[in-house]
């Protein structure tokens, strides 16, 4: 069954938000605006996201209960419950759809070319085809891109500081997602141009990734993970493994590292999740999609967690420690 989750938070009403059709709507009793979000993993490992993302629609005027309903749908990972709870939503004819993730926006934009979509997080989505262009999306959706410049070079590099001798390489990734795979290769082919050998651990669900630990024989020297549902979901599990392995781990985002992970270098979800807040007002104001240009992010953070480096015997760097955005101690 679709987890789903609901919740109420009654606060004092902002004013200054009448005089359009859907302020008026508010204002009738059972006639509230309604955001169907469609959460790619589940409430425990995106809740901060979420948290993020209300909080903001609360400053704008937006609460919830009072002004505004959400609808909340949880894919726990799976992405092909994705096209599921997408179409319950449309059934349910809400205002707006809430999600992330380029292989579960593909799968609501499949459910509805009329309801707007706004994407808190997409890999590459001109290549991916979700928009036309980042200045004009066109369609019914628009959002936020969590695509950087060779944050692959990047990421390779800061692991290679942390463990200098780095020679031979573990990717993980679930190859069930199109996306994943495209970064999956750019993270090969970006290693081996650093004289690194690769080995591919492949997943297409959660229970695959135990035994994707145990084919290692021992001589790989760290751990990328690619980012997805999937390995989100599983976040705990993946860095338990991998330090039973004495593996360090390299991740896309902070979340990880709070569950342990290594370091991660990348965009701030939390505040992506916050801003896709912002594009969701000036819908629900009477913004179309197709004009609201797609964002990319200004600044990615490096997050070290100390205390996973210490159980790996890793001695991190002054240098490196004072470039960190965060240090986990």
């Amino acid at each position: 069954m679709i987890a789903k989750m609901k919740r109420r938070e009654f606060i004092t009403l902002l004013g200054g938000a009448a005089g359009w059709p859907l302020v008026a709507r508010a204002q009738q009793p059972g006639m509230l605006p309604t955001i169907g979000y469609l959460g790619s993993a589940t409430p425990a490992t995106q809740g901060q996201w979420v948290a993020a993302f209300v909080q903001r629609l609360r400053e704008l005027g937006w609460i919830e209960g009072r002004t505004i309903a959400i609808e909340y749908r949880w894919a726990e990972g799976r992405t092909e419950r994705a096209a599921d709870i997408a179409a319950e939503l449309v059934q349910r004819k809400v205002d707006v759809i809430v999600t992330s993730g380029t292989a579960v926006v593909v799968a609501t934009m499949q459910a509805t070319s009329v309801i707007p979509i706004v994407f808190a997080a997409a890999g590459d989505p001109v290549g991916t085809g979700l928009i036309a262009s980042l200045a004009r999306p066109g369609g019914n959706v628009t959002g936020l891109s969590n695509q950087g410049p060779d944050l692959a070079g990047k990421r390779l590099e800061l692991l290679r500081e942390i463990a200098p001798g780095l020679g031979r390489l573990a990717i993980l990734a679930n190859v069930g997602n199109p996306l994943v795979v495209l970064d999956m290769r750019e993270v090969q082919a970006t290693a081996r141009t650093l004289g690194l050998e690769v080995i591919t651990l492949e997943i297409r669900r959660g229970e695959d990734i135990a035994p994707a630990f145990e084919a290692l024989n021992g001589y790989e020297e760290a751990l990328y993970v690619v980012f997805d549902a999937l390995v989100n979901t599983h976040r705990i599990r993946i860095n338990t493994l991998a330090l039973a392995a004495r593996l360090p781990t390299m991740h896309g985002h902070r979340e990880f590292v709070e569950a342990g992970g290594l370091m991660s270098y990348g965009p701030n979800l939390s505040n992506q999740f916050r801003r896709a807040a912002d594009f969701v007002d000036k819908i629900l104001r009477g913004a179309k999609p197709a004009d609201i240009p797609v964002e990319q992010p200004t600044k990615f953070d490096l997050i070290i967690n100390l205390t996973t480096a210490k159980a790996l015997g890793l001695e991190v760097s002054p240098t490196l420690v004072a470039r960190a955005d965060e240090v986990i101690e």
